[in-house]
């Protein structure tokens, strides 16, 4: 958190080591870090906390002297989850950090603008494989940013606006917009990258009005197919409230202390398969939270909106991993185990149309069990969600560049193939620090440095140009490869692709 160090204009004059920098709302003080500047733990906005607790985020009240950011902000409160929850106390979470390789105002760089992946649920920019230093690297500003997770995020309760998580992530874009020229960046040349449910947020704000003119250019890595319908989203929030034993209103659940409500979340989730008859494709992937289309905040879902124009004048790329469930599968203890019943039940739950379950056995007519669970669970979540927002940019008369992550990891036995979540590592640098790295194995291959260095400079490239050095994706399907030997090829999953080009992701409904 940022605490005063001055007062008046500051009460020491800053250094080489410790430069300073005035933002709208007054002098904050980081420190060099292999010869970028790092600032650490600047507040974007108020702490939604009392009167502002489950409020849209309110702008952040300016200060005399100098305030420390050499620290991340504390997370947003949240449930344990695959180690993600880091340490850190206090009730600032809507912070924000910065690197830079030049604080020059006149530098004019382009701008990357994180948002953390999590499900909704977890995460936070102070994790070790989100440290922007080895992009900053290749000539652009790195902002990473904390945003409202779980009931607090995306709870839907009348008398508060829906989608405060998503306000949050345009608070800090207009943050952005106000202060990071003072820090080299140029706030004409802003992209806003994202990596599974940070890469449903990007394709959320390409969709929501409040957020047009805050970004040029929008990257979004993996993108989940779940938002929700008000509907939906309401029977959540009374089944929360039923496990605490209030009614589901914005009065009682204001009475809850932050903290108690992650566990609440946590102990729905675990049991979220007892309400598969009226929540529907959300129970077999727990994800009780999500994006709501809600008609004000988020008007319609992603591809509806890009279709219909919303984002023409943004530039987009868009992408997956191929192997995007398998991760989830060995943390669910099924892969290698996955059992006819349980790809049976995949099947009829996410295939596509009321034969999807026929059209995929014979579309795979080799597959297994495991490999029909993989690739329907696969292209229902992430991969055709991802596809279809390509798609839809250019019904919409934009344009989209489009990749597949193909790579197969070499870390935990290399048995996850290019599972999700691999691209984080890449893209950041960071193969030897976070959980991710895990995947890329130790010490790394000089193939994973290569790698690392071309998803790197495409995602500079694209935030500095709008071109990440390939064709734009069009009829001819064309998809950048990332693999060992770079490609260009026709889009390389074409048998899902024909499988789901009659689908719409709409928000999902409330079933009963």
């Amino acid at each position: 958190m940022l605490r005063p160090t001055g007062s008046g204009g500051g009460a020491s004059m800053p250094s080489e080591s410790e430069p300073e920098v005035r933002t709208v709302s007054g002098v904050v003080r980081g420190r060099r870090e292999a010869g970028r500047a790092v600032f650490r733990g600047i507040s974007y906005a108020e702490p939604p906390v009392g009167d502002l607790r489950f409020a849209a985020p309110q702008p952040v009240r300016g200060w005399d002297g100098v305030r420390q950011a050499l620290a991340f902000g504390p997370p947003p409160p949240q449930p344990g989850a695959f180690g993600t929850s880091p340490r850190g106390t206090g009730d600032d979470w809507l912070t924000l950090n910065v690197w830079t390789p030049d604080l020059d105002p006149a530098a004019g760089l382009p701008v990357l603008v994180w948002i953390p992946g999590g499900g909704y649920l977890v995460g936070c920019s102070g994790l070790p494989e989100y440290d922007g230093g080895h992009l900053a690297a290749g000539g652009t500003v790195v902002v990473t940013l904390n945003y409202r997770l779980g009931f607090e995020g995306f709870g839907q309760l009348d008398g508060a606006p829906a989608n405060r998580g998503l306000l949050d992530q345009v608070a800090a874009l207009e943050w952005v917009r106000d202060n990071i020229r003072a820090f080299g960046g140029d706030p004409d040349r802003v992209t806003v990258f994202g990596q599974s449910a940070g890469g449903g947020s990007v394709a959320a704000l390409l969709a929501v009005p409040r957020a047009a003119g805050l970004f040029r250019r929008a990257v979004a890595q993996s993108v989940p197919g779940t938002f929700l319908s008000p509907g939906l989203a309401a029977d959540v929030t009374a089944a929360c409230a039923a496990e605490l034993g209030v009614r589901p209103t914005l009065a009682d659940l204001s009475t809850v202390a932050a903290d108690r409500l992650p566990a609440v979340v946590q102990a729905i989730s675990a049991g979220i398969v007892g309400w598969r008859e009226r929540w529907g494709q959300i129970t077999h992937r727990p994800i009780p939270f999500a994006p709501v289309v809600d008609g004000d905040v988020l008007p319609a879902t992603p591809w509806r909106a890009l279709a219909d124009g919303a984002a023409r004048d943004v530039d987009l790329l868009v992408g997956h991993t191929r192997d995007e469930h398998r991760l989830f599968s060995l943390l669910d203890g099924v892969l290698g185990q996955v059992t006819p019943e349980q790809s049976g039940t995949a099947l009829r739950m996410l295939a596509p149309g009321p034969d999807g379950a026929r059209r995929y056995r014979e579309a795979f007519p080799d597959a297994t069990d495991e490999q029909l669970y993989e690739l329907v669970n696969a292209d229902w979540l992430f991969r055709m969600p991802s596809l279809h927002l390509a798609e839809a940019q250019l019904a919409g008369g934009g344009r989209a560049h489009l990749y597949e992550l193909t790579w197969p990891a070499p870390g935990l036995g290399g048995g996850l193939g290019a599972c999700h979540g691999l691209d984080v590592p890449l893209v950041f640098g960071n193969l030897t620090s976070g959980q991710p790295a895990m995947l890329i194995g130790d010490p790394p291959t000089p193939a994973a440095h290569e790698l690392s260095g071309q998803l790197r400079g495409a995602w500079t490239a694209f935030a500095a140009t709008g071109d990440p050095g390939w064709p734009a994706y069009d009829a001819g399907r064309g998809t950048r490869v990332f693999d060992e030997r770079p490609a260009v090829v026709a889009y390389p999953e074409e048998t899902s692709r024909l499988l789901w080009r009659e689908h719409t992701f709409a928000a999902l409904p409330l079933l009963t």
